[in-house]
C-alpha cells in the first residue's frame, strides 16, 4: 500500500500534537488516568502492555471501530504511527488479546479511571442538568452462560455535552438500586439532577439533596397516592382556577418538518396540603407539563407532572425538563446510531461494559472537538482518515 504524502506542514504538526499528548500526559492526561490500572492477566502471558492495550482500544473505537477484530485491523493499520507515542514490545495485540482483557478488566476501576479522567479535563458547569437515564445493551445476552442483556445506567451533562459516568444494573435489580450507586461517585454540586418515573424515589431525592444538588423527578402510577394527588390538583385548578394557590405559568413553540409543538408548564410551590411532603427531603414545587403536538390535522395532548427542589420557577424547570428529554438524542440515538451499540455482540465476562465505556470516552471526546463540523459519525471515520484530526480529538 502505498504511503500517503504528506506537506512538510503536516509533518510538522503532526510531531507538534504527538509532543502535546505526550506532554499533556505527563501532567494527567488521558493516558495517565489509565496508566495505573490493574492488569488482570497473570505474568507470562503479558506479552503487551495493558495501557498500550487500553489507548489502542480507545483509538480504535473513536476511528469506527465496534469489534475486536476491528480494533487489530485497526492497530496494524496505524502501527507505524502508535508507535510514535506508545510502546508496542510486542507489536500489535490480535483481537483475541483485546477480547481477553477487556473481558477480564475490572469495570469498577475502569470506570473509576473514566471518572477521574473527566473529572480533571472538565469542569461542570454550574446550574446545568445532569440528565440520568438507562438504556438496555440489547445484543449483550449470552444464552450459552444464561445471562441477559446488559443494562447501563448514565449521567448526561447536557451544556457540556458529555458522558459523566455509568454503571451497569445488576442482572436480579433494576435502576433504582444502580442510581445512588452511580450518584454517590459524581460530583454535582450545583447541579439539577433529573431522572424518569423509575428513579422518582425517596432516597434517591435525599441522595441528591445530601450532594448540595437539586432534583426534578418524573411522577408516573408507580407512585400511587403521590402521583393522584398532583394530578388531581392541576386537573382541578385548570378546570376551576387555582383559587388561593399563587402559580406561575410559561409556554414555549418549536415546530419543524410540518410539526407545531406547544409546551405549556404550571408550577406551584404551596405544597404543605400534600400528606406525603415530609418524606421527600427538599421537596419544594410541583410542575405540570402539558404537551400539545399537531402533525396536519391531528393533534395529541400528553401531559407530565414532576417533583422538585427547586422553587416555583416554570421556566427553570423546564430548562430542567427538556434537557432530561435530550439525553435520547444526544446520549442514547447517537450511541446507536454513530456507534451501532444495539448491534453490538460483544457479550463475554465484564467486556459488554468495559466496551461501553470505552464508547462514552470516544464520544467524549468527539464532541468536545470542535473544529469539524459534522456529525459524530462522520468525525469518527475522519478522525481514521487522518491521524492529525485525531491527535487533536485526543488532544481536545
Amino acid at each position: 500500500m502505498p504511503i500517503p504524502y504528506k506537506s512538510l506542514e503536516e509533518q510538522l504538526e503532526e510531531a507538534d500534537l504527538i509532543s502535546k499528548l505526550k506532554k499533556s500526559d505527563e501532567g494527567g492526561g488521558l493516558i495517565k488516568h489509565f496508566s495505573n490500572m490493574t492488569d488482570p492477566r497473570v505474568d507470562r502471558s503479558k506479552r503487551h502492555l495493558l495501557i498500550d492495550i487500553i489507548v489502542i482500544g480507545i483509538c480504535a473505537v473513536i476511528c469506527g471501530a465496534d469489534t475486536w477484530t476491528e480494533m487489530e485491523g485497526y492497530g496494524r493499520s496505524k502501527y507505524e504511527w502508535l508507535k510514535g507515542f506508545l510502546e508496542l514490545p510486542e507489536g500489535i495485540p490480535s483481537h483475541d488479546t483485546f477480547g481477553r482483557v477487556f473481558r477480564r478488566l475490572e469495570p469498577k476501576e475502569f470506570q473509576e479511571s473514566f471518572l477521574s479522567w473527566i473529572k480533571a479535563v472538565n469542569k461542570i458547569t454550574e446550574g446545568q442538568v445532569i440528565a440520568i437515564d438507562g438504556k438496555a445493551l440489547r445484543h449483550s445476552f449470552d444464552r450459552g452462560e444464561g445471562k441477559g442483556a446488559i443494562h447501563m445506567v448514565s449521567a448526561w451533562a447536557t451544556a457540556n455535552n458529555l458522558v459523566l459516568g455509568q454503571v451497569k444494573v445488576d442482572e436480579k435489580s433494576n435502576e433504582i438500586t444502580a442510581i445512588p450507586e452511580l450518584l454517590k461517585m459524581l460530583e454535582i454540586s450545583g447541579c439539577i439532577v433529573t431522572i424518569d418515573a423509575m428513579g422518582c424515589q425517596k432516597k434517591i431525592a435525599g441522595l441528591i439533596i445530601d450532594k448540595a444538588a437539586d432534583y426534578v423527578l418524573a411522577l408516573k402510577g408507580n407512585h400511587g397516592d403521590l402521583h393522584e394527588d398532583v394530578e388531581f390538583f392541576f386537573e382541578d385548578a385548570l378546570k376551576n382556577g387555582f383559587g388561593d394557590f399563587k402559580y406561575s405559568f410559561y409556554e414555549d413553540i418549536d415546530g419543524d418538518h410540518g410539526r407545531i409543538e406547544t409546551r405549556r408548564y404550571w408550577s406551584v410551590s404551596d405544597i404543605n396540603w400534600i400528606a406525603q411532603k415530609e418524606q421527600w427531603k427538599g421537596f419544594t414545587s410541583i410542575c405540570m407539563v402539558e404537551s400539545e403536538r399537531c402533525i396536519g390535522d391531528k393533534k395529541s395532548v400528553e401531559r407530565r407532572h414532576y417533583i422538585s427542589s427547586l422553587d416555583s420557577d416554570p421556566k427553570r424547570l423546564s430548562y430542567a425538563i427538556r434537557g432530561h428529554w435530550g439525553i435520547e438524542n444526544s446520549l442514547h440515538w447517537v450511541l446507536d446510531i454513530a456507534f451501532r451499540e444495539d448491534e453490538s455482540r460483544i457479550r463475554k465476562g465484564y467486556s459488554p461494559q468495559n466496551f461501553a465505556v470505552l464508547r462514552h470516552i470516544a464520544l467524549n471526546l468527539l464532541k468536545q472537538e470542535k473544529t469539524a463540523k459534522v456529525g459524530t459519525k462522520a468525525k469518527r471515520l475522519k478522525a481514521g482518515w487522518d491521524n492529525n484530526y485525531l491527535l487533536k480529538v485526543l488532544f481536545g
